[in-house]
C-alpha cells in the first residue's frame, strides 16, 4: 500500500483505545465530584472488557488463520495486535495508577474505606467471618482440577479464586482448586464502621477463610483472576432457518470460547499463573498481572452509596418540553407542529406517552416499530402487548443480533408473540439499527401517520444517561417513506426509491457523499460552503476521502466525533479546513446530527448511523432530513454549542492524539449549557402563562 495512502487514516483500534483515554482522563480530574471519578473509572474498565471480548478477539482469529490483509493504515492483524498490547498495558497501569494513589485514598479521606485483612479491627474481623459462614460458605464450592480436561467452564467476565494446596505426603506436585465467584455473588462485604462506610472484598474474605474450604488442607496461595472470552462470533442468518434457536445457540458458544485475556493477581506465584496458563491456553501476552482489585467496574456500585452526596454531582433531573402540553393528547400535539426533543436535557415521558396513547386509542389502527435495546421492564413493549390484545395492527421488529442484549431481546419477542404481536427477526444478512415508530390513526379527514423518529433507542433508563435527538412529525411524505420503509423490512420487496428519507444499506452513504461533494463544488466556485457533523465513530474511507476532497477545495468541516475517528484533521495540504473535538462528560454523547450549508438553503438531518462501515453497508439505518425551520435552528443551535466547550472538549490532532482546550475561569461546559437551556425554556414557558385562579361557583 501506498505510503502516503497509509498515513490518511488513523488505525481504528487505537483509536478506540484513544476514546478509552480520554474517559480515562476524567476520572483523573481532580475537579469533578470523587464518585463521579469512581464511575468514570468504572466505566474504563467496562470499556475495555467489551473491547477485548469483541475488537481483540476477532483479530487473534485472523492472526490465528494466518491473516495477512492490511487495514487502511497498512497493519496486518497481528501488527495490530501488538500495537494494541503496547498501548491497552499503557492504559491498565494508568488505570490503576489513578485508582491506588489518588482515587482510593480519597474516599477513605471521605469515610469510604476498603479494608484488608490486615487493616481489620478484631470486631471487623468477627463480622467478616460471621458474613463468611452464613452467606459465603454454604454458596461457593471448590473444584478441584489438574488439567483442562477437568477444568470448570467458568463464566466470562466474573471472578474466580484460584487456590494453590501444598503436596501430600509423596508427591511434589502442587494441587490446585478453583472457586468460581459466578455472576450473582456479592463483591462487596460490608463491616462495622464508627461513620461512613467500610469493606472488604469478596476475595480477600475468601482469602481469610480459605482454610475453610479445605479442612486439613494447607492453603499455601489463594489468587483472584478473571478471563475473557471471545464474543467474536456470529450466526449467518442468511442460512438460518430457525433464527431464534441459532441464537440461543450463539449465547451457549460464548460460554464456550476461548480465553482471549487472563487478568489475575499481581503478587500470583509463577506455579500458579503457568498452570492457569496451561489450562486456559492463554500465551504471554494475552497475560494481565494488576497490581489493586481486579474488575475495576464493579465499583461502579459504589457511586451508588447514600449519604455521600457531596461527592457527587448535582442531578439534572429531565426537563418536560415545554411544546407539549401536558393536558393535550400526544396525537393533538404532533398535529399541530413537529416537535424536536434533545435527551436527557428533555425528559423522555412523552415519546412513553405518545406509545401508550397510541395502544390504548380507539382511532388508532396500526403501530408498527423497530426495537434494538430496551430496558429491562420497559413500559413501551408493554403498550405495544397492550395495543395487539386491544385489537390493533401491531408489528415489531426486534434485532435479535444487538450484542450483548441477543438474550433480553429474545424474552421480548417471545412475550411480544404471546400477545400477538406481528414479531419480525430483523433482516436476514442485516442488523436493523434504525429508531423508528409509525403509528396510523384514523381521524375525520382521513387516514393520518404519526411518526417517532430517534438517534437511540426505545430504553428509557437509558434516555436518562444518553445524549440523543428524537423528531416526532406528521409529515404526509415522511409518513409515506415510513410506510415504504417498514413494508421492505417486513416483506420481500425491494424498497422503493423515498421521498425524504435515505436508508443504509441502499442509499445512506450515496446521500452523505452526495451531499460533501455538493458543498465542494460549491466552494470551487467561490460560494460559501460549510460542513458540520456530529457521530460517535467516523471510520467510512469513502466518507473520510470525501471530506479531505471536500477540505482541499476549502470547504470549512467541523466534526464532533465522540470515539473513534480515523480521519487526521489539521494535515497541510490535506485537512486543514478540517476541525474535530470529542466530548467526553456525565452524558454519553449519541445523537448523530448533521449540517450542510448547501448554498443559504441549510439541510438539517438526524440520523441512527455512524460514518462507519458496517452501519453504512451491514445495517439497517435511516438518514431523516429536519425541516421545520423552529427543530432546525435548534439543531444549530445544539452543534454550535458543542463547537464552544472549552471544559469537556478534546481536540484531535493529525497523530490521532488528543488536546485539552486551554481556558480561564469556569469555561464552557456544552453540556451544562444544553441542560441550563432546558431549564430555562420551562422557567420561560410557566412565566408566559401565568396562574389562573378560578373561583368555586354554588351549585345551580
Amino acid at each position: 500500500m501506498d505510503d502516503r495512502q497509509t498515513k490518511r487514516f488513523v488505525n481504528r483500534e487505537l483509536s478506540w483505545l484513544e476514546f478509552n483515554q480520554r474517559v480515562l482522563d476524567e476520572a483523573c480530574d481532580t475537579n469533578t465530584p470523587l464518585l463521579e471519578r469512581l464511575k468514570f473509572l468504572a466505566i474504563t474498565d467496562s470499556n475495555l472488557d467489551e473491547f477485548f471480548m469483541v475488537r481483540v478477539g476477532g483479530l487473534q482469529i485472523l492472526a490465528e488463520q494466518g491473516a495477512t490483509k492490511t487495514d487502511p493504515t497498512g497493519m496486518t492483524p497481528a501488527e495490530q495486535l501488538v500495537a494494541i498490547h503496547e498501548r491497552a498495558s499503557r492504559m491498565t497501569a494508568d488505570q490503576y495508577a489513578c485508582f491506588m494513589d489518588d482515587i482510593e485514598p480519597a474516599l477513605a479521606e471521605h469515610g469510604i474505606q476498603r479494608l484488608r485483612p490486615d487493616d481489620m479491627s478484631e470486631r471487623q474481623s468477627k463480622a467478616a467471618a460471621q458474613v463468611f459462614l452464613s452467606d459465603i460458605y454454604p454458596i461457593l464450592s471448590p473444584i478441584a482440577t489438574t488439567s483442562a480436561d477437568d477444568f470448570p467452564r467458568l463464566v466470562n467476565h466474573t471472578l474466580n479464586v484460584c487456590t494453590r494446596l501444598a503436596p501430600v505426603d509423596g508427591e511434589s506436585e502442587p494441587r490446585f482448586a478453583v472457586i468460581p465467584f459466578g455472576v450473582s455473588a456479592r463483591r462487596f462485604v460490608t463491616l462495622y464502621a464508627d461513620g461512613g462506610y467500610a469493606y472488604t472484598l469478596l476475595e480477600d474474605a475468601v482469602d481469610m477463610f480459605a482454610d475453610r474450604f479445605f479442612p486439613g488442607e494447607v492453603v499455601e496461595e489463594c489468587v483472584p483472576f478473571r478471563i475473557t472470552r471471545n464474543a467474536d462470533i456470529a450466526v449467518r442468518d442468511d442460512t438460518a432457518s430457525d433464527l431464534l434457536a441459532d441464537m440461543r445457540d450463539l449465547l451457549d458458544a460464548r460460554k464456550r470460547s476461548d480465553c482471549v485475556r487472563l487478568q489475575i493477581a499481581e503478587e500470583a506465584s509463577d506455579e500458579t499463573l503457568a498452570f492457569l496458563q496451561e489450562t486456559l491456553e492463554v500465551v504471554d501476552e494475552d497475560v494481565h498481572r494488576l497490581p489493586g482489585p481486579l474488575a475495576l467496574s464493579d465499583f461502579m456500585k459504589l457511586t451508588d452509596l447514600n449519604g455521600f452526596d457531596a461527592l457527587k454531582r448535582e442531578p439534572w433531573p429531565p426537563q418536560p418540553p415545554p411544546e407539549i402540553n401536558p393536558s393535550m393528547s400526544m396525537f393533538d400535539v404532533i398535529s399541530q407542529r413537529d416537535v424536536l426533543l434533545c435527551h436527557p436535557y428533555d425528559s423522555f415521558d412523552p415519546v412513553v406517552r405518545l406509545i401508550e396513547e397510541a395502544a390504548g386509542d380507539p382511532d388508532v389502527l396500526a403501530i408498527k416499530q423497530t426495537l434494538y435495546r430496551t430496558s429491562r421492564n420497559s413500559p413501551i413493549v408493554r403498550a405495544l402487548a397492550r395495543a395487539a390484545q386491544l385489537g390493533k395492527y401491531v408489528t415489531v421488529i426486534v434485532e435479535l443480533k444487538a450484542r450483548f442484549d441477543e438474550a433480553r431481546n429474545i424474552e421480548w419477542a417471545r412475550h411480544l408473540e404471546q400477545a400477538d404481536v406481528q414479531v419480525i427477526y430483523g433482516v436476514k444478512g442485516l442488523k436493523t439499527h434504525a429508531k423508528m415508530c409509525l403509528i396510523v390513526r384514523r381521524e375525520p379527514h382521513g387516514v393520518r401517520r404519526y411518526l417517532h423518529i430517534g438517534t437511540g433507542n426505545y430504553n428509557e433508563a437509558t434516555a436518562r444517561i444518553y445524549s440523543d435527538i428524537c423528531l416526532m412529525t406528521c409529515d404526509d411524505e415522511l409518513g409515506a417513506d415510513a410506510t415504504t420503509f417498514f413494508n421492505a423490512i417486513t416483506g420481500y420487496s425491494q424498497p422503493k426509491r423515498y421521498r425524504k428519507l435515505a436508508a443504509a444499506p441502499t442509499g445512506l452513504r450515496d446521500r452523505l457523499l452526495e451531499m460533501i461533494e455538493a458543498e465542494t463544488k460549491r466552494k470551487q466556485q467561490g460560494q460559501k460552503a460549510h460542513i458540520v457533523a456530529k457521530v460517535n465513530s467516523l471510520v467510512d474511507p469513502k466518507i473520510i476521502n470525501a471530506l479531505y476532497a471536500a477540505s482541499q477545495a476549502g470547504v470549512t468541516v467541523k466534526l464532533n466525533i465522540r470515539g473513534i475517528c480515523c480521519l487526521r484533521p489539521g494535515v497541510s495540504g490535506l485537512s486543514e479546513n478540517i476541525e474535530a473535538v470529542s466530548i467526553i462528560d456525565r452524558f454519553l454523547e449519541h445523537a448523530r446530527i448533521f449540517y450542510f450549508y448547501h448554498g443559504g438553503d441549510e439541510r438539517v438531518f438526524i440520523s441512527s448511523a455512524d460514518w462507519m462501515p458496517r452501519s453504512l453497508d451491514r445495517r439497517v439505518e435511516l438518514l431523516t432530513p429536519v425541516e421545520d425551520i423552529a427543530c432546525q435552528r435548534r439543531l444549530i443551535m445544539i452543534l454550535d454549542t458543542y463547537f464552544r466547550d472549552t471544559r469537556r472538549a478534546r481536540k484531535l490532532l493529525p497523530d490521532g492524539g488528543y488536546q485539552a482546550a486551554q481556558y480561564e475561569g469556569e469555561g464552557v461546559s456544552s453540556q451544562e449549557v444544553l441542560y441550563r437551556e432546558a431549564c430555562e425554556a420551562v422557567k420561560a414557558a410557566k412565566q408566559s402563562h401565568p396562574t389562573m385562579f378560578e373561583p368555586h361557583r354554588a351549585l345551580k
